[in-house]
């Protein structure tokens, strides 16, 4: 048996009941990862008033990092003993226990060097930046602007395309400013944006792209800002009707969610990701990327401290100690 944080049909993180449950059985191509810290993101309050498909007593969560205990066939045996970190699916058993099945093709090896706990605090925001980068094509000294900076997501969209050679500017709020220009922003605008009339005359027509992490209504009002054949590219939510005229600014469209994978995703395409999940966590080890300050909570505490960031009462990254 094992310990769980199991969803009640509640659509509050208030409502997850503490729980012993069996250990799962593992289907084709799963490993059994010991969970030793569990990282919390926003999709994990957000996915409980909505949750795909859930029956009473399902295990949330998206992110962990632990080490490998069993496998479900000898050709995955070189992973026991490894220590890594996954990003799970909405639909199976998540990362709120102590034990979690993950396809083995998800799994990321931790790098020598490199805690569990800043391990665990990647994917998600991470593999979301990586995967809205990977829409545009990299244009050094192209302008782009990265709404809701200040974020989880938006800290490693900075970096990211700092490294990319993109002129970024980003929009957030005052209290990021500081920590963004040492990463090496230049323009920074307050935020998030209220109407398309509080837009600022200089951004207006000036940006290749715009990457926004606050929300569909939010992006399309940065529209305006883009350039003739510029990109939208939304990761919280999704654009509901086009943003600009038929033959106008002529833009195209994005919409990033790591759960894509899970659904469609092909074996070339989850070698991309995982391949580029360690490329990041190597940065992140030899302190090339700068991950988010890591708040670490106990296992009991994982309902309040789930709220907490659903009202974000803090800022960091929060983190779930399991063993």
């Amino acid at each position: 048996m094992q310990r769980a944080w199991t969803w009640q049909g509640k659509d509050t993180p208030a409502g997850l009941k503490l729980s012993s449950i069996a250990v799962p059985t593992l289907a084709v191509g799963e490993v059994l990862v010991r969970n030793e810290i569990i990282a919390l993101n926003p999709v994990d309050w957000k996915v409980l008033a909505s949750p795909p498909s859930w029956s009473q007593g399902h295990v949330p969560g998206v992110d962990g990092a632990g080490t490998v205990a069993a496998v479900e066939d000898d050709s995955l045996k070189p992973w026991l003993g490894k220590r890594v970190v996954y990003h799970q699916s909405l639909y199976a058993q998540g990362s709120f226990a102590d034990y979690t099945p993950i396809a083995a093709h998800a799994l990321m090896q931790v790098p020598d060097g490199l805690g569990l706990p800043l391990a665990a605090s990647m994917p998600c925001p991470a593999l979301t930046a990586w995967l809205a980068l990977e829409k545009l094509p990299t244009r050094p000294g192209a302008k782009l602007l990265v709404s809701g900076a200040g974020g989880a997501v938006g800290n490693y969209l900075v970096q990211l395309a700092l490294q990319r050679e993109f002129s970024v500017t980003a929009i957030c709020n005052r209290r990021h400013w500081d920590r963004l220009k040492r990463y090496g922003v230049r323009d920074l605008v307050a935020g998030p944006v209220a109407s398309d009339d509080e837009l600022p005359s200089n951004l207006l027509d000036r940006f290749f792209a715009v990457i926004d992490t606050v929300g569909g209504a939010h992006a399309a009002m940065l529209a305006p800002v883009l350039e003739a054949n510029g990109h939208i590219v939304c990761i919280q939510d999704r654009l509901t009707d086009w943003p600009c005229k038929p033959f106008g600014r002529c833009l195209s469209v994005h919409e990033v969610a790591l759960g894509a994978m899970h659904v469609f995703g092909r074996s070339d395409a989850w070698a991309r990701l995982v391949e580029a999940g360690k490329a990041i966590m190597k940065q992140i080890a030899e302190n090339r990327l700068q991950p988010e300050p890591l708040l670490i909570r106990d296992f009991s505490m994982l309902p309040e401290v789930l709220t907490e960031l659903k009202n974000r009462t803090f800022s960091g990254k929060p983190l779930i100690k399991v063993n």
